[in-house]
């Protein structure tokens, strides 16, 4: 009976793989760097000798289902990832050339869907079959799983809940090419950005002023009761709760699961984005429930691993 899995989740800095058991244990995770010389093509090489290495040296060789993966850039269902700018990859069906290189099954799926999946399976999601992941970090990144399965759409490209359009105003172009999306108000940078138009704005006072300034460190203030934090804030819950309103009355999900570095900030996050999704959802969609990411940076190996099974 085969009974060990692979996830691997592929990074721009570097590659993280887990050895887990069919139950979802994981019993074992590492890392190793990811060469992008000459365009990644020693990628799924490295990857193919660190997972048949790792199955020797546990004598599992035999027991192995195969090899899940999480790749950034957009896949369809058959496992063709159509380009990986932060890897050098054009277009190539990986769940082809990794499992060449091994003998193993392989399921391949864009990273951001995979880690949802991951949070559905053992983390923040799990219980639920309907769930939408948004990650908000260095971007705003997003998964959609319905009836327990990631909904990739025709080009791998369903889910990109970063790139929606949301501030009609927007002055600035996204690093997508267009202006307005969720990104540039719902990121790390965003936040940061926004806060910085409301200080300018103000003559108040804040503790932000003279302060270097994070997504963190307006948090922080928010939470000690600073108005124009508070003001910051209130602008993100607003474009972060009008946006899932959007999605739910197209998927119309059981729960929101919110992750990524900003996620960190907590129940108060949690609560002013639902303020305003709540005001604006279709209102059999309003009862939606809101949780945080637990898998934090594993959540990619887990949901890896989920799409073998």
């Amino acid at each position: 009976m085969k009974k060990y899995i692979f996830g691997v989740d592929l990074g721009g800095t570097s590659v993280k793989l887990g050895l887990f058991d069919k139950d979802g244990e994981l019993v074992e995770k590492w890392e190793i760097p990811t060469r992008k010389e000459e365009n990644g093509k020693y990628v799924l090489e490295d990857i193919a000798q660190a997972v048949l290495k790792k199955a020797e040296e546990k004598k599992i060789q035999e027991e192995v289902l195969g090899i899940g993966i999480g790749v950034p850039g957009p896949v369809t269902e058959d496992g063709v990832v159509k380009g990986c700018v932060n890897i050098g990859w054009g277009e190539i069906n990986v769940e082809q050339e990794l499992g060449k290189r091994t003998g193993y099954l392989v399921k391949a799926g864009n990273d951001a869907n995979v880690a949802a999946l991951g949070e559905l399976w053992q983390g923040g999601g799990k219980g639920f079959q309907n769930l939408v992941m948004v990650t908000l970090g260095t971007g705003v990144g997003g998964g959609v799983i319905i009836n327990g399965k990631i909904l990739a759409g025709t080009n791998g490209a369903a889910g990109e809940i970063g790139h929606m359009p949301v501030v009609y105003d927007e002055t600035e172009y996204c690093n997508c090419g267009k202006k307005g999306c969720l990104e540039q108000v719902a990121s790390a940078s965003g936040i940061v950005k926004e806060t910085k138009k409301i200080l300018a704005a103000s003559s108040a006072d804040s503790v932000l002023r003279g302060r270097q300034i994070s997504a963190k460190a307006v948090f922080d203030a928010l939470k000690e009761g600073d108005a124009l934090a508070l003001e910051a804030g209130e602008r993100l819950g607003k474009y972060l709760g009008i946006a899932l309103a959007h999605i739910a009355a197209v998927v119309d999900p059981e729960v929101f699961v919110i992750g990524g570095g900003v996620s960190k900030a907590g129940e108060v996050l949690i609560e002013l984005v639902q303020k305003y999704y709540i005001e604006n959802a279709f209102l059999p969609s309003r009862k939606a429930k809101f949780a945080l990411a637990t898998l934090e940076n594993d959540a990619g190996i887990y949901g890896a691993a989920k799409l073998l099974l």
